[in-house]
């Protein structure tokens, strides 16, 4: 924020000299009219982030001007200046579509709360658009959700070998969604009919891993009591999910890739060859060509279950998707959980964008149903985040800081220490708001508040 357009319309011209030198001077783009009627022709050949309009003026007057933008420029945002005695109608105005209103005199502190507040609702707005874009993909990944071109790669090749029965080895660090894919490799298959069958082969003993895949006869072995058809026959016609397969243990990889060969297998104890159609796609978090060569995969197998590999980039990789998977788990947890959460701070974002989350999509996942549930507040802030996710220097500053022997109010040491960090960048950048704020780490805007609020000056030279 800082460098929107905002079109204001007054017919008092101090009131219009004023604004426009205080708004300027905090970095907005401002023009000015003096009569609704332009304003409406102004509205009309170029787009204003915020219209800010007086109420009563000469010819057209704030609720025209409002009406028009809804009909014209709906993207914007119409915030009302009216005096005391049309509060009423400035009411009526926000029924109408306005986002808010203030009185006059106006406030210029008020003013650019309001403004920030504005355009983050707007922020906010759009980033629930793109979510519901993306969540109308083709594809129709569901969670599976990223602008990044690294994961854009992923869909594309997904779109094309999805509709294949080409063997896939899904590769990717935990977390990253190796099932999922592997579901919307399926889904978008011709055997979406059929069966999806998952089998976590590092979750399942070894000596157990055998009888859930292949099945086995009455008698087989002690306990088996039964006959018990396995995830192959069941996966008929449709599609066998083996993640974790680096897990395998040797003997059952060669049982394996004779199936892959054959595609038919007994069942333990059972003489009859069965025939299975099915698709096989694989994953592993492991590197399998060191695995090979350290004799711990069979080579043959390996090439058998690579003939598409389709690798998942790790979080860090694709920051660019943080915001947009943290809108999509915000709205999905807080409408599951019924908690009244809208959004994410612009700090507690940068904090997002600053972690490597280690446990990827699903570390993300799990932390924000976690914050839905916990926070008492609309939107997640800095404080509400977990300390692993706060950077390391605001984990050191107190190993650094003595506690006297009277003690000392943590508040006021925290806003000291806010202050002095202030000063720091300000005079790093030669008070440079908006260098000083890249310093930081934060919003101009956020910045300029915290400047006002610790009533900090430039000291003359």
């Amino acid at each position: 924020m800082g460098s929107e357009k905002i079109l204001l319309i007054d017919d008092s011209p101090e009131i219009l000299d004023n604004l426009s030198e205080y708004l300027t001077s905090e970095g907005y783009d401002i023009t000015t009219t003096s009569d609704g009627t332009s304003g409406i022709s102004m509205i009309e050949k170029k787009f204003y982030d915020i219209i800010l309009t007086d109420m009563k003026m000469p010819g057209a007057d704030g609720m025209e001007v409002l009406k028009f933008m809804k009909e014209h420029s709906p993207e914007s945002i119409c915030i009302i200046l009216t005096g005391y005695g049309t509060i009423k109608n400035a009411v009526e105005a926000i029924k109408s579509g306005a986002f808010d209103y203030l009185t006059k005199p106006v406030k210029m502190d008020e003013i650019v709360i309001t403004l920030n507040r504005a355009l983050e609702y707007r922020n906010l707005k759009r980033e629930n658009i793109n979510l519901r874009n993306q969540l109308k993909r083709k594809y129709q990944f569901k969670n599976i959700i990223g602008e990044s071109p690294s994961i854009q790669d992923v869909f594309e090749t997904v779109e094309k070998v999805a509709d294949t029965d080409s063997t896939i080895l899904i590769l990717g660090e935990s977390g990253t969604g190796k099932e999922l894919i592997a579901r919307a490799l399926h889904y978008n298959s011709y055997r979406r009919e059929g069966p999806f069958v998952p089998v976590n082969c590092a979750a399942i003993p070894s000596e157990l891993l055998e009888s859930e895949l292949f099945g086995h006869e009455k008698g087989a072995f002690t306990n088996a009591i039964r006959t018990r058809i396995g995830r192959f026959e069941l996966a008929n016609g449709g599609t066998l999910f083996l993640d974790e397969i680096g897990d395998m243990n040797p003997n059952l990889q060669s049982k394996l890739l004779r199936v892959l060969q054959e595609r038919q297998f007994e069942r333990i104890g059972g003489m009859k060859p069965i025939k299975v159609d099915i698709r096989i796609i694989s994953a592993t978090h492991q590197d399998l060509k060191k695995a090979v060569l350290k004799k711990k995969f069979r080579e043959d197998l390996y090439y058998r279950l690579n003939v598409i590999p389709i690798e998942i980039p790790p979080l860090r990789q694709r920051k660019s998707d943080i915001p947009l998977l943290a809108f999509h788990f915000i709205h999905h947890f807080s409408k599951s959980k019924r908690k009244k959460v809208t959004g994410i701070t612009d700090e507690a974002m940068e904090r997002l964008m600053e972690y490597d989350w280690p446990g990827n999509v699903r570390e993300l996942e799990n932390m924000i149903e976690r914050l839905i549930i916990l926070t008492g507040s609309e939107m997640i802030d800095l404080p509400d985040l977990p300390e692993r996710v706060l950077p390391p220097s605001s984990k050191e500053i107190g190993g650094t800081m003595d506690i006297p022997q009277e003690g000392l109010s943590l508040e006021t040491a925290l806003n000291e220490l806010e202050k002095q960090l202030i000063l720091q960048a300000l005079n790093k950048s030669g008070w440079v708001k908006n260098k000083a704020a890249q310093l930081l780490h934060m919003n101009r805007t956020t910045l300029i508040e915290k400047i006002k609020r610790q009533n900090l000056h430039r000291s003359p030279s």
